[in-house]
């Protein structure tokens, strides 16, 4: 019997030996190890409404006489979450002023002089009173003007455009209007109007130089923005919940950002 209870206490206790394998799970992936690249095709038009001006609908391609075909190649891109965080930080780093200065100890103001003698004090010799360690004194590595502007390839920041547009379409938060034009100057005519569309919170993008009467109703419209093309940027289109473009704005980008494509139906009908 102390036999047959040594030999079970023996098998219990093996796989917490020194050298016993004990099996071990699969490791679970997190989010931050999923790819970062989706693959997504390239090759069939995308379709949206073009309707009227501040008026948003997304469009049915069964009815072709009030639609706007965008070029796949631009609008349809992988998406790629490492070439928006370069985008991202080199706008960002581009923002810092980078104005920040300090006196050095040959900078402040003050006599040169021995303040006392090198021996016999009892204290600690100094050379001068415009020592980093001295009260008043100079800064030992303080900061001082720089540029912490960043360089990135032209290529890098329009594959980040392409891919935040493209973000923008999959999760149905772009818009196409065939103009931006406003009649009346009035912020509360145009503000009651985006409260009724429920354009809230958008980012509207024109390819032309913007009319003064919409300018100035939209200048003291919170929540709203209305920018040129050519100010635009990839931080700006990932800080804006919906983005909304004017068919001029449309051409213009598809002519900059389209990649050679097999001829197809890509024509706006």
């Amino acid at each position: 019997m102390l036999r047959a209870a040594r030999r079970s206490i023996g098998r219990v206790a093996a796989p917490s030996a020194p050298n016993a394998r004990v099996p071990r799970r699969p490791p679970t992936p997190t989010p931050s190890e999923a790819p970062l690249v989706t693959a997504t095709p390239v090759t069939s038009p995308i379709y949206l409404a073009l309707t009227a001006p501040f008026k948003v609908v997304t469009g049915d391609p069964s009815h072709k006489s009030n639609l706007v075909v965008l070029n796949p190649t631009v609008f349809n891109h992988p998406i790629r979450r490492d070439i928006l965080h370069l985008c991202v930080t080199h706008y960002r780093d581009s923002l810092r002023q980078g104005s920040a200065n300090t006196k050095t100890r040959g900078e402040r103001a003050g006599t040169g002089r021995k303040p006392y003698k090198q021996k016999g004090g009892g204290i600690a010799r100094a050379g001068d009173l415009r020592s980093p360690i001295q009260h008043g004194g100079g800064v030992a590595f303080g900061p001082k003007p720089r540029d912490f502007s960043t360089k990135l390839p032209r290529k890098v920041v329009q594959m980040g455009m392409r891919v935040a547009l493209s973000l923008k379409v999959k999760d149905s938060l772009l818009g196409v209007m065939s103009s931006m034009d406003w009649p009346n100057g009035k912020t509360k005519h145009l503000s009651q109007k985006i409260d009724e569309l429920g354009l809230r919170r958008t980012l509207f993008v024109t390819g032309e130089e913007p009319s003064v009467l919409l300018e100035r109703a939209m200048r003291n419209i919170p929540l709203t923005k209305l920018t040129r093309l050519d100010q635009l940027t990839v931080y700006e289109l990932l800080q804006w919940s919906r983005v909304v473009m004017d068919t001029k704005a449309i051409d213009i980008i598809e002519h900059t950002l389209a990649k050679d494509v097999p001829s197809r139906a890509l024509t706006r009908t």
